[in-house]
């Protein structure tokens, strides 16, 4: 008796060759690694750049720098140039504006119980004459890197008040210049402040002469 070869059927070998592929594919996306495009770890180990210089990585969700204050009696009977430092928390890069920020701010309460204060918290007053960026108006103030007034300069930071300064004497005017210059020369890419008024002169200055841009 001969025995009928059966024919295979083409769609099935077809089936079976779509079936082995798809089986292929699967074991070799499992085995390879995850793109580190999208690694937490290795975003996380490149260090942030700062106003030109490296710093260390956030921790807490932002970037610890610190404020200058004055403290009381020091730096009102003795020495107006003495201030003291404490710790913040910036949730931005912009490191410096946010520590100007903070100063005109001022201390927490428990900061101000331990005699800690800042001139500038009661000095500004009225409009700002800055662009504003937000509709609830200008800014307080402007802060330009590698520039005394409107002229390069590196090292130099220039702040320029968009509101106006009231000061009520010499011994303000030498804190408020202490607690800025303290404040922005934490960091390594700033050695120098200029503080200039809302009107472009020099602050501080009784003689007219604008010397701080010269």
């Amino acid at each position: 008796m001969i025995r009928k070869i059966a024919k295979r059927h083409p769609g099935s070998l077809r089936l079976l060759f779509l079936v082995l592929s798809a089986l292929s594919l699967a074991l070799a996306a499992w085995m390879l690694p995850t793109s580190g495009a999208s690694h937490p770890q290795s975003q996380a180990n490149a260090a942030p750049m700062v106003q030109g210089q490296l710093v260390s990585t956030p921790s807490s969700g932002g970037y610890p720098i610190k404020v200058f204050f004055s403290r009381y009696p020091d730096s009102v009977t003795s020495d107006p140039t003495a201030v003291s430092p404490v710790e913040r928390i910036s949730p931005t890069l912009a490191v410096g504006t946010f520590a100007l920020q903070m100063l005109i701010a001022g201390p927490t309460p428990s900061e101000r119980s331990a005699g800690l204060f800042s001139e500038l918290n009661t000095m500004l007053s009225g409009p700002s004459n800055c662009a504003a960026p937000l509709p609830v108006g200008g800014p307080d103030f402007t802060l330009t890197l590698n520039q005394r007034g409107s002229h390069n300069e590196p090292g130099t930071a220039t702040v320029g008040f968009c509101r106006q300064l009231t000061s009520p004497g010499i011994g303000a005017d030498a804190r408020v210049q202490a607690e800025i210059t303290a404040t922005l020369t934490q960091f390594p890419s700033i050695q120098r402040v200029v503080i200039l008024t809302r009107d472009g002169h020099c602050f501080g200055d009784e003689s007219g002469l604008d010397r701080c841009l010269s």
